[in-house]
């Protein structure tokens, strides 16, 4: 029995030996596969990643243009104020020459009345002196007396600086 105990264990150890190899084939296959899983599940990773790297890009490329924009209207409105601010000034300026205009006219009119007033005196004076004249001298009087005045104009009122003013809004 003493030449089959070794042929038992060479047989035995053999067996084992194929045991332990068809074990290490089924790791590896199982690790094959786990790896095939990770390399797909990396591959959709990094398709995912660039994805994200185009969409991150273009959203720069969006946020840069929308800058622009914005920066280019504050200009604008800059411009907007600047130019309201002149045209406020020019209101204002326009407004006081008016006015300035309004009260010489005025300041005129009432000149012209006060001539007018004193030609009329003048007028009524060398009347009666006339009269007086003609009385003495028993002539017939050649005016009646009764001149038509002409009829008073309307004052111009002034315009309050805080009307026909530009609105803000």
């Amino acid at each position: 029995m003493a030449p089959s105990i070794p042929r038992t264990r060479a047989a035995a150890a053999h067996a084992m030996k194929q045991i332990a190899l068809d074990n290490q084939d089924r790791t590896i296959r199982r690790l094959r596969t786990q790896l095939a899983t990770e390399r797909r599940g990396l591959a959709a990773t990094k398709k995912e990643l660039e994805e994200t790297q185009v969409a991150l890009e273009a959203s720069h490329k969006v946020i840069a243009g929308l800058t622009e924009i914005g920066l280019s209207m504050s200009k604008k409105i800059e411009k907007m104020k600047v130019k309201k601010q002149q045209v406020r000034a020019n209101h204002v300026e326009c407004h006081q020459k008016f006015q300035a205009r309004i009260h010489e006219a005025e300041d005129s009119m009432q000149a012209q009345h006060l001539i007018i007033e004193a030609l009329v005196d003048e007028k009524d004076s060398l009347l009666q002196t006339i009269h007086g004249l003609q009385e003495a001298n028993n002539a017939p009087a050649p005016f009646d007396g009764d001149w038509e005045e002409e009829p008073k104009e309307e004052e111009i009122e002034d315009i309050p600086l805080g009307e026909g003013e530009i609105d803000d809004e």
